[in-house]
Order: structure tokens, then sequence, then C-alpha cells
């Protein structure tokens, strides 16, 4: 058990027999009342954002996660596979645990996985991720590097906006916080 006083960024705490990560929280001394602790919590099985309240110095559990650096090998059916770069046991994530981070995966990304009592709860891809372009309208002579932008598909189907040119065949590096187009790989 933790006090709301030991209340950090990125913490992981247990309510109500679900995870929820700490995206922001507020200590508050009102002038009149007692003092408060305003948060910003994430349910890391659904993804639902929610705001609390907590009394200063309540105490809630610590949920104590294990990351695991693992290798996305491929997609079979509904569950992503990934190899343990430690022990190189393999394990299968289902569609719904891995989440928005599906559409930046491609074979041999190395992504981070929470770990609760043995079970994924969560996997988070690193920062930039490269990808080939499948699809994109082609380049028409006279297009520069700042003339504006169009969309492309990537291997894992997500369509990003990426200047004009970029053709089918590059590969492109992408931001996955934004899932914006950064750069020209090739």
């Amino acid at each position: 058990m933790i006090s709301t006083a030991d209340f950090r960024n990125g913490m992981t705490i247990e309510m109500d027999g679900n995870l929820f990560n700490i995206v922001f929280f507020q200590h508050v001394k009102p002038g009149k009342g007692g003092a408060f602790v305003r948060t910003r919590l994430k349910n890391l099985k659904t993804g639902a954002v929610m705001e609390k309240t907590f009394r200063a110095g309540e105490k809630v559990e610590l949920a104590i996660l294990d990351k695991r650096r693992m290798q996305y090998l491929y997609r079979e059916g509904s569950h992503f596979l990934f190899m343990d770069l430690e022990n190189y046991e393999q394990m299968a994530i289902s569609e719904e645990e891995v989440g928005e981070t599906a559409k930046y995966l491609v074979d041999g990304v190395t992504v981070d996985i929470s770990l609760y009592e043995g079970k994924p709860v969560g996997v988070e891809a690193p920062v930039f991720v490269e990808m080939e372009v499948t699809e994109t309208a082609p380049g028409v002579k006279g297009d520069t590097a700042s003339g504006g932008s169009k969309p492309a598909t990537l291997e894992s189907g997500l369509v990003v906006s990426v200047p004009f040119f970029i053709e089918a065949g590059n590969r492109i590096k992408i931001d996955t916080r934004s899932g914006d187009y950064v750069e020209r790989v090739d």
C-alpha cells in the first residue's frame, strides 16, 4: 500500500480489481477543507482514461509490473507471437491486450511488455519504427519536400500522411507516440 503523497506519473496502481496507470496527478490544498489529490488514470485493460480524486493521505494498492523486452515474430489469427530476448521463450498475446500498438508491429521490432502476476497487461512500442510504404499515389515532377502531403499505406496497414516525394517501396520512420511521419530512411 502506498499513500497519495507517493504518487508519480507512470506509476501503476490497483483499484477495484483493475490496473490503472497514473497519467497525471496534482496535489490541491484549498483554503477551506482538507487537501486532496486530483488524478487522471488510464485503465490498462480497456485503455479508457478517467479522472479520480483521492483524499490526501489515502492509501491505494501499488501494482508491481515486470517489464520484459521482447521481439515481435508474427501474427497468428487473433494473437501476436513475441519472443523474450533473455530466455527465448515465446508468448502469444491477444489482439485486445496488444491494443493500439498493433499498428506499429512489423517483423523483428522490439517492444516492452508489462506483465502483472505473469500475465501481459500492456505492450509498448519503441518511440520510432521503420516501415515500408506499400501503397501511395505516385509522385509528380515538381513535387518538393515542403510542398504538402498525401496518404500512404504502410506494411502494417497503418495509413499516414507523407510528403509528395515518398513513393511505394520507400522505408520511412514513424513516431509511435503521434503516428506521424518523421523522415525517409532509404
